[in-house]
């Protein structure tokens, strides 16, 4: 009988005293947590064997955790929860905008960190396989959290997933920013509407450079919220 393998948490921080309570709180409960105190010792690990999720602090040595962040979403799109204690909205933005699934701020019990780390994975794993597609062109395999266009590959975080998803159900249809929040994020606490403006910016961008045309796959709809437009559909 084949023993179940643990879920794998990489966490990078580079104050030991944190470290050392964080890992200590995530191995009793089941997790094989391991530590680097770099940005660019954590991407080498990442590279080298991505974990299931990551804890990531923000102010690091060596790469700062918002780059590292960026370069991590080049190589896997497994959970990222920044540590941070920079609180300003427009860091919480760009975080968003490069793939961070959550934010746990400065000062946490270690006992939040492992509840957050329980609900991130929670919703971050797959529905049961099913697929969704408009016009022939996008599909999308929520068993496998892949999405193409055209045949091309899109690399989107979750969020933009299931953002996208949402949309692509039911083209055509127009969705204020708080049906989106609800429908594709209803468990998810820190997504807000200028989140969903974020979403929207990178899956347009994705959607055209996968496309290789000008045309705008997500259509807005002034003071009332987007529609996914795929070509022919106006």
């Amino acid at each position: 009988m084949n023993a179940i393998t643990p879920t794998r948490i990489l966490v990078v921080e580079d104050e030991a005293d944190i470290a050392g309570v964080v890992l200590d709180y995530l191995r009793h409960a089941g997790y094989a947590a391991e530590h680097v105190a770099d940005g660019r010792a954590a991407l080498a690990r990442i590279r080298e064997a991505p974990p299931d999720l990551t804890l990531l602090d923000i102010m690091l040595p060596g790469l700062d955790g918002l780059e590292v962040l960026r370069q991590a979403r080049g190589l896997t799109q497994s959970p990222i929860i920044m540590l941070t204690a920079r609180v300003e909205e427009v860091d919480r933005l760009i975080g968003l905008e490069l793939g961070a699934d959550d934010y746990i701020c400065k000062p946490f019990s270690p006992r939040e960190v492992v509840a957050r780390v329980k609900a991130v994975l929670r919703r971050g794993a797959p529905p049961p396989p099913s697929a969704a597609s408009a016009d022939g062109a996008l599909a999308l395999d929520k068993g496998q959290w892949q999405a193409s266009l055209r045949g091309q590959p899109l690399l989107l975080t979750r969020r933009e997933f299931r953002l996208l998803h949402v949309l692509a159900r039911q083209s055509g249809r127009i969705f204020s920013r708080a049906q989106l929040l609800d429908l594709a994020y209803g468990d998810t606490l820190d997504v807000n509407e200028r989140a969903i403006d974020s979403h929207i910016k990178n899956l347009r961008r994705k959607l055209k450079t996968a496309d290789g045309t000008d045309h705008d796959w997500i259509r807005s709809v002034y003071g009332v919220g987007f529609a996914f437009d795929p070509p022919g559909d106006t």
